[in-house]
């Protein structure tokens, strides 16, 4: 299989697993059928178009629409089984760290292809992961991704560098997607499971005017 068609399978199951973490959130918001397809397309395909915009590609799900359609059958499909689900929230975390992990692969080889170096790449590959979730995270009222103290941009950062990595010493482009996916996912659902977060930054109090040489 050619690495564009990789690339391609790649967005298509990353938008329908964000679409689900976005049908997910509608269903914790008790909202209509609308209100799940339109979680769940933004949630979806939120991601790539920012990466393809900012890259100056073609959007992906313009060319080709079967990402919106998949998501908006993903969207309908949760609307009327989301209450099978016994942890709904859980659930929606597990699946966004998979979600996470396909995209920040996708996103960093896509922008390997487009000519951007390593460290665009790398954001690329961050930002195609965080995107979408800021954006279902904000229009369903919920605690964003960014500011909580979860460990989720380190990780997709993390299976980012370790492809990028890969690829500069000389791995099949295909085993060093497989190590930066399974190492994003890895990191993402250790922290969920035990409950890890990266040190914060604590307030401290300000040094008094005398002490930075100020007029006493």
């Amino acid at each position: 299989m050619e690495f564009a068609a990789i690339l391609s399978l790649l967005d298509l199951a990353a938008a329908v697993v964000f679409a689900t973490t976005g049908a997910l959130v509608a269903s914790r918001k008790e909202m209509d059928i609308l209100g799940f397809m339109w979680l769940g397309v933004i949630t979806g395909i939120g991601g790539g178009t920012l990466r393809d915009l900012l890259l100056g590609l073609p959007v992906f799900w313009v060319q080709d629409a079967t990402p919106v359609a998949l998501c908006l059958l993903v969207a309908g499909v949760v609307h009327f089984s989301a209450h099978r689900v016994s942890s709904r929230y859980r659930l929606l975390l597990y699946l966004d760290a998979f979600g996470m992990a396909l995209v920040t692969i996708a996103g960093a080889a896509k922008g390997l292809d487009a000519g951007a170096g390593p460290l665009v790449a790398l954001v690329m590959g961050v930002i195609t992961a965080s995107f979408g979730g800021i954006l279902r995270d904000l229009l369903g009222q919920e605690p964003s991704i960014l500011l909580r103290r979860d460990i989720y941009v380190s990780a997709s950062a993390a299976g980012a560098a370790l492809f990028l990595g890969s690829l500069a010493v000389g791995l099949p482009r295909e085993g060093a997607m497989a190590a930066g996916l399974v190492t994003a996912a890895g990191i993402r659902g250790l922290a969920l499971w035990f409950n890890w977060s990266l040190p914060v930054y604590r307030a401290r109090p300000g040094r008094a005017p005398d002490e930075r040489g100020g007029v006493k």
